[in-house]
């Protein structure tokens, strides 16, 4: 799994014209799932999510995790993530999980993280054409990839 965690002030996801989800200070995840997650990097990258201390104390050091300031999040799925460069100008996308396949990962991602978080999350709508919105706070933007811990 591929993950985009960005700190934000404000996030939304529009469908078709109509908000489908909306926080305020937390974090938006962007999710990439390929065919050889399982189970361990769910719990693994949503451990490490919740945990991230990514927010100010009051000493304004990035001290605090998302847990420790009771914020939102949204998580998102974004197969664009595995993009492969390598030849041409087209990325190619033989990386990233089939839909049979990443469907269950992210539906588990998105569990193991409100159990880890301790609330609800909110999301965008797999395989849609999603609007997401942004403020990101900071700016503050970490990628993370289970396959090498980082």
């Amino acid at each position: 799994m591929k993950a985009v965690i960005q700190r934000v002030s404000q996030s939304s996801v529009t469908i078709e014209g109509k908000i489908v989800a909306s926080i305020q200070q937390g974090i938006l995840v962007l999710l990439g799932v390929e065919d050889s997650d399982a189970k361990e990097d769910i719990e693994w990258l949503s451990a490490k999510i919740v945990n991230l201390r990514i927010f100010e104390d009051q000493n304004a050091v990035m001290n605090l995790s998302i847990k420790d300031i009771d914020g939102e999040m949204i998580v998102v799925s974004q197969f664009t993530l595995h993009a492969s460069t390598k030849k041409g100008n087209r990325p190619s996308y033989i990386k990233a999980a089939k839909p049979e396949i990443a469907i269950p990962l992210y539906e588990n991602f998105i569990k193991q993280v409100e159990l880890d978080l301790g609330k609800s999350v909110q999301t965008g709508t797999f395989g849609a054409d999603m609007k997401v919105n942004l403020t990101n706070d900071g700016p503050v933007t970490i990628i993370i990839n289970t396959k090498i811990k980082e």
